[in-house]
């Protein structure tokens, strides 16, 4: 309402509905928001701003403006479209994850070439283990897609390995939710998961052994692997609905 404020908006505005499509932005975010949006509405000649042109001003926000000049070929394209349909389909199979939105392999900003958009219905401050287990398996459903359907992997699933990767170690080592390492903090960061704050650096302290370094990182990757292959195992039974997507 403050950034909005003075604007001229259409009257299919939905302000709750933008609300939860902006879950994260400060400030600054929502403004460069309204912004967009009022640049989109004048190109196309409109006296108002429209729903339509303040979401795509939240994708342009999110994963930056779309790459048209970005040329890729079919066989990329059919890739990318299993890779994201794999991460819709484990979202909407397994409870409590945020509703998909969108779907779209339209490259955007510098390196995302396709991306699927969840909808929080509500902010969340708190997850447990089984929430955090079923997050990474939305993050690996784009990797299981191509790995059912082309028997191999590609690149496109990068960004995801590395969330996956640092719930994965924020399990074992902050969360203290593992049976083999106990409900020890083994790592010290003033950030969180699920709440990063600005301006605090990126490294974190921890003073363990290197034994226990070894046992961390075979959890961090049991964690991962068995994750997997849960998420392989739940497309396998959908593999229809894959296909028709």
């Amino acid at each position: 309402e403050v950034h909005l404020r003075g604007k001229p908006l259409a009257k299919d505005v939905d302000l709750e509905v933008l609300a939860r499509g902006t879950p994260g932005f400060v400030g600054a975010d929502i403004e460069n928001m309204v912004n967009e949006g009022a640049i989109l509405a004048a190109r196309r000649n409109k006296k108002a701003i429209g729903m339509k042109e303040l979401e795509e001003s939240v994708e342009r926000v999110i994963a930056g403006p779309e790459r048209k000049s970005r040329l890729i070929t079919d066989e990329e394209k059919e890739i990318l479209a299993y890779h994201e349909a794999g991460h819709a389909l484990v979202q909407t199979k397994l409870p409590n994850c945020d509703p998909v939105h969108k779907v779209s392999i339209i490259p955007r900003g510098v390196g995302a070439l396709g991306y699927t958009i969840q909808r929080p219905t509500e902010d969340r401050f708190l997850m447990t283990l089984k929430e955090l287990e079923n997050k990474m398996a939305v993050l690996l459903g784009g990797r299981a897609a191509e790995w059912i359907v082309y028997g191999h992997l590609s690149t496109g699933a990068a960004d995801d390995l590395v969330k996956v990767t640092d719930i994965a170690r924020a399990i074992v080592t902050r969360y203290g939710m593992t049976e083999k390492l106990g409900h020890v903090a083994l790592d010290r960061d003033r950030r969180t998961m699920l709440a990063p704050s600005e301006g605090f650096p990126a490294t974190t302290e921890h003073d363990y052994s290197d034994e226990t370094a070894a046992k961390i990182d075979e959890e961090v990757r049991r964690i991962v692997d068995d994750t997997f292959e849960r998420t392989v195992a739940i497309l396998k039974e959908r593999r229809g609905e894959l296909e028709r997507s």
